[in-house]
């Protein structure tokens, strides 16, 4: 790797880092002075995780269920149903996940 190759990269890595700490402090930055949240902020606090969520469950659903596998899309399915069961039961969302991953690995291992 020659020296231009090695600055590059370091400079790539430095604006990547840089922008995530700005990123991140933005909100503390943009609400420090004023005490309370702005409740559009507060709304969109609790609604883009969910939303995210449910947007990515359905991608990887879509995208499994084409895949030609040995289940067709049964162990995807089969930890959806885990996570959402334990989930409901529960109300742990560490052991739901971890329990759904668990059941799609072990699924996607063995078939």
């Amino acid at each position: 790797m020659s020296t231009n190759e090695l600055l590059y990269a370091l400079a790539v890595v430095f604006a990547a880092g840089a922008v995530t700490v700005l990123l991140r402090a933005l909100p503390f930055i943009a609400f420090s002075r004023s005490r309370e949240t702005p409740p559009i902020i507060r709304y969109l606090g609790g609604v883009i995780s969910p939303a995210a969520i449910a947007m990515l469950t359905v991608y990887c659903l879509c995208v499994h269920l084409q895949t030609p596998t040995a289940l067709r899309g049964g162990a995807e399915l089969a930890g959806c149903v885990v996570v959402a069961g334990l989930h409901l039961w529960k109300r742990n969302p560490l052991l739901s996940i971890l329990a759904g991953t668990g059941v799609y690995m072990a699924l996607v291992q063995l078939f």
